[in-house]
């Protein structure tokens, strides 16, 4: 196959000789790519220090069939991911989007939304404002882009409209929100604030609310933090690795 351009997000390094590696894309054109980066480890080359974790990068990719090593040329740095130098948080949760991005798509399965709001994440995460926000946002935007979102706003036994005068319990198997008239004590549920239920609603939307202007109560915080853990961890069969490094 000819060369072809791609937008690219680098989300794993693997060694494969003394000068190469095999590493692992997301593109915007052409979703999750693992390509042979051959000479990669020299200073000198194509790739002149541009392929790190995380980094942003034009590169000239030879795609091949799906049971082959892609091939990947030359790569050009956008710009590489600076999360502030004393701040431990951002800097693993910017692994954890690379991890996201690795085990929760499928290769060659192109999503240009889900590559915008990472490069968006990330760049948020390179800011001052609280990092939990936008990693909560990019978990539940990718969700809903592996088909995998759970239903914030009906009531998902009775399609009853979630709103503050009636209680809402979140059930995990079911991947959506209950009603208290649809309650049963053998559900795997548990109880959610109206204002939680609004935060996911918010985090959850194409247009994302300025970070600044959610205000929700610490308790409202641990809530969708629960929540967005088990329904991250339901769609995916495990809990992903780097969750165990971010203290929210």
């Amino acid at each position: 196959m000819p060369p072809e351009k791609a937008e690219a997000l680098v989300i794993r390094l693997a060694d494969f000789s003394e000068s190469s590696r095999v590493v692992t894309f997301f593109t915007r054109e052409f979703g999750k790519s693992s390509a042979l980066a051959k000479g990669v480890k020299r200073l000198k080359g194509p790739f002149e220090g541009s392929i790190d974790l995380l980094a942003h990068v034009q590169i000239i990719l030879y795609r091949k069939d799906h049971d082959a090593l892609d091939l990947v040329t030359e790569a050009q740095l956008v710009s590489r991911f600076a999360p502030p130098s004393k701040e431990i948080f951002p800097l693993y949760a910017g692994y954890y989007v690379a991890e996201l991005l690795d085990i929760g798509t499928e290769p060659h399965d192109p999503h240009a939304i889900l590559f915008d709001e990472a490069i968006a994440t990330l760049d948020r995460l390179s800011e001052s404002t609280d990092p939990r926000f936008a990693i909560m946002r990019f978990e539940l935007l990718l969700l809903r882009e592996i088909g995998n979102l759970p239903g914030f706003t009906h009531c998902v036994h009775c399609e009853t409209a979630a709103t503050a005068s009636r209680g809402s319990k979140f059930w995990v198997t079911a991947s959506g929100l209950i009603c208290e008239a649809c309650g049963r004590p053998e559900y795997e549920h548990a109880a959610i604030q109206p204002g939680s239920v609004r935060l996911l609603q918010q985090l959850s939307t194409d247009e994302a609310p300025a970070l600044q202007e959610l205000s929700p109560t610490a308790s409202q915080i641990k809530e969708v933090r629960r929540i967005v853990t088990a329904a991250v961890t339901h769609a995916l069969d495990r809990k992903p690795k780097m969750l165990g490094y971010l203290k929210f």
